[in-house]
């Protein structure tokens, strides 16, 4: 029977607030793949686990019905953190227990059946990285996903490593219309039945583009790779589409995006910037809304981190929105700007840098946006796209109402 593959999140996923507060860190997306697909397809012989806070766990299990949650294995299992991205070497389990770190963070672990059986159960899914406390020690190369800035800045590597992953580069199966510009035409990969209209640019001499099937790149659009379009989604009339911007499944996209992540059912669909970006599930942002990524001072950018200020050490950061959130026409986000979880943003001005899950308003005046009202919009939103809320989805967004409390100070 081969070895277990068990994928977790540590004590730190409160850094990646308010993206992980609806899903498991290692279901964040930073190139073409989620972080979780790109270590399971490097041990694909192995019999995969996920490991993750208890809230989320039947959200979870409907997403990946054959695999086990929160169960560890039975036998020896390896170990590999939620947040990581590994390198080119790869953990080597061998006949004792072992620890492989990168900069002091534990990256990875081989345990073995006896240890497992032996070491104190948790309750809440988090498996802390002190499990694993007192095991030898050796060093791995990858790239540790720390805060949500550093799935962005990243995800022009993570374009290309997934595409080269995937050996697709020439492939042309959807329909070119006549019209069609194609510059490096290897690096460009058009999935069955997508459909590239006339006017279009893909600009593949600096980086891959793949387009997933049943994409839509309407006329006249201008994407430059590295770019990812996610299946069934759409890219609209004229947009511009820069390096380094990945667009998950079933979105609407227009205007102008550079370096930003699109996480899946989002839309963005008129005039406006977005740049270094990352925008959750169920998204929708309004008309000729823009977001700053860059001070006009040029100094780094200060990012509101789960209570904390913390500087990102960075001159481009841009707006991270958490999942069903939405802002009105022409809404102006500052550099760094969070929106939490479940929150409608309107109004002049530039609204706080921080925005509460479950907020109504904006610079003028915020008050509760109450669960019930919504959970009623999600309904709406989702059936649009012949999609219903589980009962586990619900639950899921209540606890996240209840834990986020504390934010909404007005």
């Amino acid at each position: 029977m081969p070895p277990s593959l068990c994928i977790f999140e540590d004590e730190h996923l409160t850094r990646l607030y308010p993206l992980t507060l609806t899903r498991p860190a290692f279901d964040l997306r930073c190139g073409i793949s989620l972080l979780r697909e790109k270590i399971a397809r490097r041990f694909f012989d192995n019999r995969l686990h996920l490991f993750c806070r208890t809230y989320l766990a039947d959200v979870v299990r409907e997403a990946t019905p054959e695999v086990p949650v929160n169960q560890l294995s039975s036998g020896p299992c390896l170990f590999i953190n939620g947040r990581f991205i590994l390198g080119e070497k790869l953990p080597a389990p061998g006949s004792q227990n072992m620890v492989w770190k990168k900069n002091g963070e534990v990256a990875a672990a081989w345990i073995s059946a006896a240890r497992l059986a032996s070491l104190a159960q948790f309750t809440d899914g988090i498996i802390p990285t002190s499990w694993f406390d007192g095991l030898p020690v050796e060093q791995i190369d990858g790239t540790f996903i720390r805060y949500l800035w550093d799935l962005v800045h990243h995800n022009p590597v993570q374009i290309k490593n997934d595409f080269a992953h995937f050996n697709r580069g020439g492939e042309i199966l959807g329909k070119i219309y006549p019209n069609v510009t194609l510059l490096e035409e290897k690096n460009i990969y058009i999935g069955a039945g997508a459909k590239i209209k006339p006017g279009v640019v893909l600009d593949a001499e600096d980086g891959p583009i793949y387009i997933d099937e049943g994409a839509t790149i309407m006329a006249s659009a201008c994407l430059q790779g590295p770019v990812f379009v996610g299946a069934k989604s759409s890219i609209k009339m004229g947009a511009k589409i820069y390096e380094g911007t990945s667009i998950g499944e079933v979105c609407k996209v227009g205007g102008e995006v550079e370096e930003s992540i699109i996480h899946s059912y989002s839309n963005k669909q008129h005039e406006g910037f977005l740049g270094h970006a990352y925008l959750g599930q169920w998204v929708n942002i309004g008309a000729d809304s823009n977001n700053s990524d860059l001070k006009n001072n040029y100094s780094t950018v200060k990012v509101y981190v789960n209570g904390e200020i913390v500087d990102s050490g960075s001159l481009f950061v841009g707006l991270t929105i958490g999942d069903h959130s939405k802002c009105g026409i022409n809404t102006m986000f500052n550099t760094g700007t969070v929106v939490g979880v479940m929150s409608n943003v309107f109004g002049a001005g530039y609204p706080d840098k921080f925005i509460p899950s479950f907020t109504w308003g904006g610079l003028e005046s915020m008050e509760i946006y109450e669960i019930d009202k919504a959970l009623e919009v999600a309904r709406r939103v989702m059936a649009r796209r012949k999609m219903a809320l589980s009962p586990a989805q619900e639950q899921m967004l209540r606890q996240v109402f209840e834990i986020t409390a504390s934010e909404r100070k007005f």
